[in-house]
């Protein structure tokens, strides 16, 4: 668990974050949604350590971030997986050496051991067998698999994603948030995800957190965003083309993820 209470940020006069206090839970997707400039990259960037809040408080599960030293930090961010927007893999390394690179950089294991577990998380991700591949010869899809099990491959309690889908197609970024969130359950991960694509807040959004302005406007989850009465939340939502499609909207009821009730209400807004 990832508790933030009162987190406040600026830069010069502009106010990015506002008093902002929420509770990303274990086990979950926690979706941090907003326009762009609402603050959710700025506040991701405050709960890694990357920014200092001006104000608040960050604990995880239970040790207060906001008052460790600099060696403690660093012990924790070893409990910590980044999935960057853009995968960040380095081009002139091979996927098993992109993979292995956290190993080699916080692991005394012995290569052998190292390589288990470079081939176990390949294999997880659906990528046995693409070890000496480099980046240039792998699709987008592929990388960002890639870049979740160079996320993963340290047994992290905290997982921290950027835009997860950025610049895939539908159906891949289908397959990306079905593999985050079956890791999220399996591993037990406290995992948070900055994001713009509607479809993931449908499928996966256990624990939103929806920012306006650097201010926390709503949170709830999948199943409670459609009967949202918060005017701000909605026409963020149904400006969204997915859920405008009335296709989509139809096929959604028809595979039994929007009762009758919920399809009423979004297409009320349309």
């Amino acid at each position: 668990m990832i508790e933030f209470k009162n987190i406040k940020k600026q830069f010069g006069d502009k106010v990015v974050l506002d008093g902002v206090s929420h509770v990303m839970e274990t086990g979950k997707s926690n979706l941090i949604i907003g326009t762009s400039g609402s603050g959710k990259t700025v506040l991701q960037k405050c709960l890694v350590g990357l920014f200092e809040p001006d104000e608040g408080e960050i604990i995880y599960d239970g040790r207060s971030f906001t008052e460790m030293d600099e060696e403690e930090r660093k012990m924790l961010r070893q409990q910590i997986g980044m999935l960057f927007q853009g995968s960040a893999l380095f081009d002139s390394m091979t996927v098993e050496e992109n993979i292995k690179f956290p190993l080699n950089m916080f692991s005394k294991d012995s290569n052998a051991k190292k390589m288990d577990r470079v081939n176990e998380v390949l294999e997880r991700v659906n990528l046995k067998g693409a070890n000496k591949k480099f980046p240039s010869e792998i699709s987008g899809g592929m990388k960002k698999r890639v870049g979740i099990a160079r996320a993963i491959v340290l047994n992290p309690k905290y997982l921290f994603c950027d835009e997860p889908n950025s610049g895939l197609d539908p159906v891949t970024s289908m397959v990306i948030d079905k593999l985050i969130h079956e890791l999220t359950i399996e591993y037990n991960i406290t995992t948070i995800i900055n994001t713009h694509d509607m479809n993931s807040v449908m499928e996966i959004g256990d624990n939103i957190l929806y920012m306006v302005q650097g201010k926390k406007e709503w949170t709830g989850n999948s199943k409670d965003i459609i009967f949202s009465d918060n005017k701000q939340l909605n026409e963020f939502i149904f400006a969204s083309e997915f859920l405008q499609d009335a296709k989509s909207m139809r096929m959604l009821e028809a595979e039994g993820k929007l009762s009758k009730e919920q399809l009423k209400k979004m297409e009320e807004n349309r």
